[in-house]
């Protein structure tokens, strides 16, 4: 018989490292709402402000580009504010300024992605911030930096790809910039904010302090690339495209199989495995050829140790290389090339929930991007469905001391 007292146990949510944190969020479209959506999965109470009329322009994105959802989540919305509430708002009235400052004066945490000057014509700023709350961490995402001709500059993704050379380091040698799809600097912006942003917490917790913290798309996007521009810096060269058919080392690079799907190899010390990969693929003869006895001879007839290659998994569709591999005693380093259409399917993401079935009250059970980091004791998780457009005003109020008349009076006045 089981025993009901660990049953009951059971069914309780562990605890959440952020949990008891308020963050205040005020910011649209994907780098600083994703940054906040971070700190939620892992427990933060984050309140969206949203412009009264509208609201985040996020939340209309995908109808934009003409997709037709039907009973589909907007995946944009979703992915950026899930685990939020949402508080609507007319800045531009001091009444609404009025609310935004109560909240702070409570709150932990106030993140924003607006174009420098505008928090500050708003009376949103820093400083007038700290005003109401001297503990108050206040977190910018920005596009190039909080210093600099430039920083007031606005940014979106695509840019934040563009300055940061990533589009140069993408690809083969001969090809043009190149973007890389899902918002990638936006995402990236997100993450080093919400690093800072868990930085400043722990540094309030032992030395006291507020502060400020600022992310951008520059930064994090060099950041990303931090070998690169290591390299750039102290050998004078960032790290070059190059061609995959004339790789260096053809034991790191990838190879089309019989079926058009992808394998990729990557060893390192390719003279250990040299010898015990020819003889897995069926190919014994190359490990005794003299073009590529060992790194320096493969490395300098590049072109022709990639062919024999090419034209040898081209021999096989990718499962059967896949078994192969695993299967020789080689060791081997490798794994499959997956298209993100792949990865819900790919049984190391089901494994460790990054992806996540998720019961929405409107769209039934979907899925979801789970959490990327473990923590064994006191897990993130995705609790709540993006909020409906202003759908946690009055609860807010209410927690700040307005009484239902009141609410009414700023709502007849379109303050929310």
């Amino acid at each position: 018989m089981s025993d009901p007292v660990s049953q009951s146990q059971s069914t309780v949510p562990a605890p959440m490292p952020l949990e008891g944190i308020r963050i205040v969020d005020w910011t649209i479209w994907q780098q600083g709402p994703v940054a906040t959506t971070m700190l939620a999965d892992l427990g933060a109470d984050v309140i969206k402000i949203e412009e009264r009329v509208g609201g985040d322009p996020g939340r209309g994105i995908v109808a934009m580009s003409g997709v037709d959802l039907g009973n589909r989540p907007n995946f944009y919305f979703e992915a950026n504010n899930r685990n939020k509430k949402s508080l609507t708002l007319d800045l531009k009235q001091p009444e609404a300024i009025e609310i935004v400052k109560k909240l702070v004066a409570g709150s932990d945490v106030f993140v924003q992605n607006f174009r420098k000057g505008v928090a500050g014509k708003l009376g949103l700023d820093y400083e007038s911030l700290r005003a109401c709350n001297e503990r108050l961490i206040y977190a910018n995402a920005t596009g190039y930096g909080p210093e600099g001709p430039e920083s007031g500059d606005p940014s979106f993704d695509q840019l934040g790809l563009a300055r940061s050379g990533i589009m140069l380091a993408a690809g083969e040698p001969d090809m043009p910039p190149l973007a890389v799809a899902g918002g990638v600097a936006d995402q990236m912006g997100a993450i080093m904010l919400a690093y800072g942003v868990l930085a400043a917490l722990l540094a309030r917790e032992r030395c006291g302090v507020g502060q400020q913290v600022d992310a951008s798309h520059l930064g994090s996007m060099m950041a990303l690339q931090g070998l690169s521009v290591s390299a750039c810096l102290m050998m004078g060269f960032a790290l070059p495209r190059s061609f995959r058919s004339q790789a260096g080392n053809p034991l790191w690079n990838h190879y089309r199989c019989q079926d058009d799907q992808w394998i990729c190899l990557g060893m390192l010390q390719p003279d250990r495995y040299w010898a015990d990969l020819c003889e897995a693929v069926g190919r014994p003869e190359l490990a005794e050829d003299e073009r590529f006895a060992d790194m320096r001879a493969r490395s300098q007839n590049a072109a022709a140790a990639v062919a024999e290659l090419d034209a040898t998994f081209a021999s096989k569709p990718r499962q059967a290389w896949l078994k192969i591999l695993r299967e020789h005693p080689g060791d081997f380093i490798f794994t499959l090339v997956n298209s993100v259409n792949d990865l819900p399917a790919d049984p190391q993401v089901q494994a460790n929930d990054y992806v996540v079935d998720f019961d929405h009250p409107q769209c039934g059970t979907i899925q979801m991007l789970g959490m990327p980091v473990r923590l064994s004791e006191t897990p993130g998780r995705v609790r709540t469905p993006a909020p409906e457009f202003g759908q946690h005003t009055e609860e807010v109020l209410l927690e700040l001391g307005y009484d239902w008349e009141q609410i009414g009076e700023l709502r007849e006045r379109e303050v929310i």
